[in-house]
C-alpha cells in the first residue's frame, strides 16, 4: 500500500512539475489593468474599416476581462493598431455560373503596439496579425462585404487581444 502511495505521489509530482511556469489568465504585469484604444489607423484603400474593427476590439477586450477599456487619462497602457491590408478573395463558386463567386473571404492584416501611457515602454507588439471571415454573396457584392466584415473584424480583434494578454 505504501509503495502504491509513493508511486502515485511521484507521478503527481512529475505531472505538476511539467506545468511549472504556466498560468491561467492574463500574462500582463500586475500593474497593468486598463487600456486606452484610439480609433485604428486605416492604411488600406478600403474605406471605413477602422470603425468596425476598433469597435470589435473594444468588445473583445471587455469580453476577455483581462483589461478594462478607459479614456486616455486613466489608462495604464495605450493600444495603437494599424490596419495594413485588406484582401477579398473568392472561396467557392456558383454551380450554375462558374465565374460567379458564391462565397468570399475577407482577410485583414494589422499590426499593433501596446505601450505604457506614462513611460512609453513597450508592453506587447506584433508586426502582423491576421483576421479572416468568410461570407456568402447575397445580392450585390458591396452589401455582402458590409455583412461579411464583422466576422473578419471579430477574428482580428480576438487574435490581437490574445497576443496582448498572453505576452511571453
Amino acid at each position: 500500500m505504501k509503495r502504491l502511495l509513493l508511486v502515485a505521489l511521484a507521478c503527481a509530482g512529475l505531472l505538476l512539475n511539467g506545468c511549472a511556469g504556466y498560468r491561467l489568465g492574463s500574462m500582463l504585469p500586475k500593474d497593468i489593468a486598463t487600456v486606452y484604444v484610439p480609433t485604428f489607423i486605416n492604411a488600406t484603400t478600403e474605406p471605413q474599416l477602422e470603425v468596425e474593427t476598433t469597435q470589435a476590439l473594444i468588445e473583445e477586450v471587455q469580453r476577455d476581462g483581462s483589461l478594462r477599456v478607459v479614456n486616455k487619462e486613466q489608462a495604464d497602457t495605450v493600444l495603437t493598431v494599424t490596419l495594413k491590408g485588406y484582401d477579398l478573395s473568392p472561396v467557392s463558386y456558383r454551380t450554375d455560373q462558374r465565374t460567379a463567386a458564391r462565397e468570399y473571404r475577407i482577410t485583414l492584416y494589422a499590426s499593433f503596439l501596446m505601450t505604457r501611457r506614462v513611460s512609453g515602454a513597450v508592453v506587447a507588439e506584433s508586426p502582423r496579425v491576421i483576421g479572416e471571415g468568410v461570407f456568402p454573396v447575397t445580392g450585390d457584392l458591396t452589401t455582402s462585404k458590409i455583412r461579411g466584415l464583422p466576422v473578419a473584424a471579430d477574428d482580428l480583434a480576438r487574435r490581437i487581444v490574445q497576443q496582448m494578454v498572453e505576452v511571453w
